[in-house]
């Protein structure tokens, strides 16, 4: 992920705390900050045909609003480092927090006499907004706070950040059958998240901001081939990665799994995807180059996905424990490219701004094809087709990006 203070002239003061009971309050804020990023997507497609039959949803609606968050990762990305600048990382993170609860509170909400389509669209570009910048801030606090801890709240945060995915696959659909509503399903996100930003609001507002320039120097990522390789090899992978958030459960159901069980399979799968990205960069960083791992997991999760489509149903569970050992591994040696393909710490944070704009940015057309095709088509099989074929495309970007070379030469 992108450090948002990477460039900072002074550099950023750590957030100021003032004892070890309050450095670990920090820390498991950050954590359950994490826990809320991902709910938006999963407990969506876990009730979709319920929202789309009593909301009325045209086919279009759906499309985008499966498209619409994904794409504003990439979006509002290039923003946070401007606004930490500005109001400080802490305060600009509590904002994102507020934006993402009030937009959870928004999204199922019905307008007399208009329906439910207008909030449903204006609280998922805020959610999308929020979560693009607390992707970004929460990298660099972690950093700049835990240096010396940095692999242990690395991999809690970004454990959280799967964990919040299959929270809101699993628990989703269970809610909608005891409530009777699909809007009670989705509106249960939002207490969470208000929970976090209010544990979060005594941190933010106790810090001081001074005033921070931006200077950037060293290599011009943009220009190089090594850092387009890793690039398309992410655009790629999150291709796949939030069209599973997005149309997986759907698939699914579609294919006769009903609804409670479909989450639970997401869910699983997705806990498999933290075991893949829990062991998958160790693994990577042992080799001297990662051809291998990088077309072995790719062409995992492409297959995974065609399977969980045209395979037995009978097997469905182990199609999708493929995907999801195969997609968990692929997101994090994509990340560790990042390392890997670079010789210090600026470089590395423009490359993953690179990545994270445009992967983000272009990887939402796979949820949008998905939608497009099964809407042209009635089914999920021309997806399925889609899938094989950015597998196979990610396994000839994974193994170029894996060549033993660095940005810069």
């Amino acid at each position: 992920m992108v450090d948002a203070e990477a460039d900072d002239i002074p550099a950023a003061e750590p957030t100021h705390v003032g004892s070890r009971r309050a450095m670990v309050y920090l820390g498991l804020c950050l954590v359950l900050i994490g826990l809320n990023l991902r709910t938006v997507f999963s407990s969506f497609s876990a009730v979709l045909p319920e929202v789309t039959s009593d909301a009325g949803l045209p086919g279009w609606a759906v499309v985008v609003l499966t498209t619409v968050p994904v794409t504003l990762l990439g979006v509002f990305a290039p923003l946070a480092p401007v606004l930490a600048r500005r109001f400080g990382a802490e305060r600009v993170l509590l904002g994102a927090m507020a934006v993402l609860t009030a937009g959870l509170l928004l999204r199922p909400a019905e307008i007399p006499g208009i329906g439910h389509l207008p909030a449903l669209f204006a609280g998922t570009a805020a959610c999308g907004a929020a979560i693009a910048l607390c992707n970004v801030l929460l990298p660099g606090l972690v950093k700049r706070d835990f240096p010396h801890r940095l692999g242990l709240m690395g991999g809690l945060y970004t454990t959280a950040i799967c964990a919040s995915a299959a929270l809101g696959a699993g628990f989703t659909y269970p809610i909608f059958s005891a409530a009777g509503q699909w809007t009670s399903a989705l509106w249960f996100w939002a207490v969470p998240a208000a929970v976090v930003l209010l544990l979060f609001l005594p941190v933010a507002a106790r810090q001081r901001h001074g005033q921070h320039t931006a200077v950037r120097d060293g290599v011009s990522v943009w220009r190089s081939a090594v850092a387009w390789q890793v690039t398309i090899f992410m655009v790629l992978q999150a291709m796949m990665s939030f069209s599973v958030f997005a149309w997986l459960a759907p698939i699914l159901r579609e294919r006769g799994v009903d609804g409670g069980t479909a989450g639970l399979i997401v869910s699983v799968s997705i806990v498999l995807q933290m075991l893949g990205s829990l062991f998958a960069p160790a693994l990577a960083a042992r080799f001297r180059d990662q051809r291998a791992i990088n077309t072995v997991v790719a062409l995992m999760t492409g297959g995974g996905f065609a399977l969980s489509i045209f395979g037995p149903l009978e097997l469905v569970w182990v199609w999708t424990g493929l995907l999801g050992l195969g997609q968990g591994s692929l997101t994090a040696v994509a990340l560790t490219m990042i390392m890997l393909r670079t010789r210090d710490g600026h470089t590395a944070a423009h490359l993953s701004g690179m990545m994270q704009g445009v992967g983000y940015g272009v990887g939402s057309t796979g949820t949008l094809l998905v939608g497009q095709l099964h809407q042209a088509t009635g089914s999920f099989a021309a997806a399925g087709l889609l899938f094989l074929a950015v597998g196979l495309l990610a396994a000839v970007f994974g193994y170029r990006a894996g060549r033993n070379r660095y940005i810069g030469g």
